[in-house]
């Protein structure tokens, strides 16, 4: 499994409207334990979230089905591989 640092930038005449299905599509994949953590940037212009998959194919599969995705509310979205290593819920590192 991997981690993956995913960000969108709305289209602003848009997303407002999709947010409630898009909100309630990343917290049925934070209950199955696929997001981390998501949420709105503080100038209101996007959003991130931490996404576990598979691969960047599988990854793939879970942001197409964002309502915001579908209904045409991303104006641009980035996806980069990320490792976490530190933080209160990282698992210790086996030795």
């Amino acid at each position: 499994m991997a981690w993956f640092v995913v960000e969108i930038r709305y289209v602003q005449d848009k997303f407002a409207e999709v947010r409630p299905r898009h909100r309630d599509y990343l917290e049925d994949l934070a209950e199955q334990g696929v997001i981390a953590v998501a949420g709105p940037l503080a100038d209101g212009t996007g959003g991130m979230f931490l996404c576990q998959a598979e691969d960047r194919e599988a990854l793939q599969a879970v942001i197409d089905a964002d309502p915001y995705h579908i209904e045409g509310a991303i104006e641009e979205r980035t996806v980069r591989e990320f490792t976490p290593l530190i933080g209160a819920w990282v698992p210790p590192a086996s030795v």
